[in-house]
């Protein structure tokens, strides 16, 4: 099975191009057409090859998150179905189906909003030098992977393609967006994160932490982009669950620690050969697998 690496609608206006979804201007003018691609990246990179439908697999639990959490905000798809789709998008059905969701047209707000209910990956890394995450200051004694008494809203900013999201203190993400939409975001992205826990908890999953988008449409905030899929999220399984250690997961970290192991860091993003980074067969499926067993586990 071949990877989706770059969707192709010549009838369409390829508007933007991120490190996963290719966006797209149709005939209507409210609206917009998201295709999520095969394409991955870690730490900010894009990988040269991907995995081979993983954009179905966010599009298909992102559609399950934002259905289930609309009582607590209203998110921007309008549908996923093709053949309710602007005429244009309807020839391409084979390459679009189950990867692509038409969505209203938002004023993005610039700011990542991050809520960890466990302290792992860069928030464990910042406490072991700090004892602070995202500036905010946190008890000693905290074990790798342990769960915070309650959720942390930790926000990054919103870095162009290519760059790199930074971490930020509450206080300098207030005054980036404003005080007023920080603190609607802050209560909502918490509120999210919780409702999303508890349910995965059900399906013997723990959400570690996930990283929400947010837009304004005519003033009102709704939720944007993707919801609680493995690109945005850590999963791990339940079973086996203990702090004090790294965590088995059905994510993006098997990637991750891989790229560590081919001697990935700061500097060489544009590989060892200045050609990139490409996965062995062996990666792709060992995440491919885990990205299947997230989705199997919350919606089967």
């Amino acid at each position: 099975m071949t990877a989706l690496i770059d969707s192709n609608v010549p009838q369409l206006k390829l508007l933007s191009k991120g490190k996963v979804r290719d966006i797209y201007t149709t005939s209507s003018p409210d609206h917009l057409l998201f295709v999520a691609s095969d394409r991955i990246s870690a730490y900010d990179v894009i990988l040269n090859n991907g995995i081979p439908e993983k954009g179905r697999v966010l599009t298909e639990l992102s559609l399950f998150w934002f259905d289930k959490l609309k009582h607590i905000i209203q998110n921007h798809v309008v549908t996923s179905r093709i053949e309710e789709m602007p005429e244009e998008v309807h020839q391409h059905m084979e390459q679009l189906e189950g990867r692509s969701i038409l969505v209203r047209k938002a004023e993005v707000v610039p700011l990542e909003a991050i809520v960890r209910g466990y302290i792992t990956g860069s928030a464990w890394a910042e406490y072991k030098k700090s004892r602070t995450v995202h500036g905010i200051p946190l008890p000693d004694g905290l074990l790798e992977s342990e769960k915070f008494p309650a959720p942390l809203f930790t926000p990054s900013t919103k870095a162009e393609q290519g760059a790199h999201d930074e971490n930020i203190s509450p206080e300098r993400a207030a005054a980036l967006i404003g005080q007023d939409l920080y603190d609607k975001i802050s209560v909502v992205a918490v509120d999210l994160y919780t409702a999303a826990a508890e349910y995965a908890a059900t399906r013997g999953l723990i959400i570690a932490d996930t990283k929400f988008e947010f837009g304004l449409i005519d003033g009102e905030l709704i939720l944007i982009d993707e919801a609680l899929t493995p690109d945005s999220s850590r999963y791990w399984p339940q079973d086996g669950y203990g702090p004090g250690r790294s965590q088995p997961s059905f994510d993006k970290q098997y990637l991750r620690d891989w790229l560590t192991s081919q001697g990935f860091r700061k500097g060489l993003e544009g590989g060892p050969d200045g050609q990139g980074w490409t996965m062995s067969d062996e990666v792709v499926q060992g995440t491919q697998e885990r990205y299947l067993s997230a989705r199997d586990m919350l919606l089967k």
